[in-house]
């Protein structure tokens, strides 16, 4: 696929590009079973996506994109896929390591990664170390993650601050509490994309997409591409955002 596009050189001449964008990339179990595949052939054809969006998101000028990868809920799947899923994560890396240092972009891994295997952690700790500086895009991948573990571990980090006597509880407020989050000094996704159709927001960033502009396409995540980031972000560039307030 061509860089240029229609939908892309329309989202160019608008002012209000957003600066985050965070995708929940559903849909890679149905998109196998529709095939007659294995679920891990589903999430093998999402990492082509997965460079999709990248690219997309680097020619569309967003600064942030947070992708959802993998829950701490997705624990609890067969073991098997769980396997392909932390294989797949380290092939992935070991091949696009270097094509995303070398396009600026800067990785980070967010969620308890204590959960991972030591070479799917060791694998991470490579590409966040190879993209350090990068400064094209800032790419947060969410693995082994859970808004909710986010916001307690946010409230104990707090807490046990206070009980150092660093803080007092006076002083906890909004961004007092953002800084202990994963994704303390990035702004909030300005929208939040949802592939498959599915009308949840799946113990996603709870705190952060509070006043995201949310867009839900039918598309199954491994058949996204960076035409439909644009289509995303033209619906985006129509909406009257208005953070509680009165439009002008």
């Amino acid at each position: 696929m061509t860089i240029s596009s229609s939908r892309l050189d329309e989202l160019r001449r608008s002012t209000s590009l957003p600066k985050h964008v965070a995708i929940i990339m559903d849909g890679n179990g149905r998109w196998a079973l529709e095939r007659g595949l294995e679920r891990p052939a589903g999430h093998k054809a999402g990492a082509d996506a997965v460079r999709e969006a990248v690219e997309g998101a680097l020619h569309a000028g967003v600064r942030v994109l947070t992708l959802f990868a993998f829950s701490q809920e997705n624990w609890q799947r067969p073991q098997a896929e769980i396997d392909a899923l932390m294989a797949l994560l380290e092939n992935y890396i070991a091949e696009e390591a270097e094509a995303l240092q070398r396009e600026g972009v800067s990785v980070r891994v967010l969620g308890d990664l204590t959960l991972l295997s030591a070479s799917a952690r060791a694998a991470v700790e490579r590409v966040e170390a190879a993209t350090t500086g990068g400064t094209s895009l800032d790419l947060n991948v969410c693995i082994s993650y859970s808004a909710r573990a986010e916001i307690v571990r946010a409230a104990r980090r707090l807490a046990e601050r206070v009980a150092r006597g660093e803080l007092v509880p006076d002083r906890i407020d909004d961004a007092a509490f953002a800084a202990e989050l994963y994704t303390a000094g990035w702004p909030d996704p300005d929208l939040l994309i949802r592939t498959s159709g599915e009308m949840r927001i799946s113990n996603f960033l709870l705190w952060q997409v509070a006043y995201s502009e949310i867009h839900v396409t039918p598309v199954l995540w491994p058949d996204f591409t960076r035409e439909d980031l644009y289509a995303a972000i033209l619906e985006f560039q129509q909406r009257d955002r208005r953070f509680g307030r009165v439009s002008a």
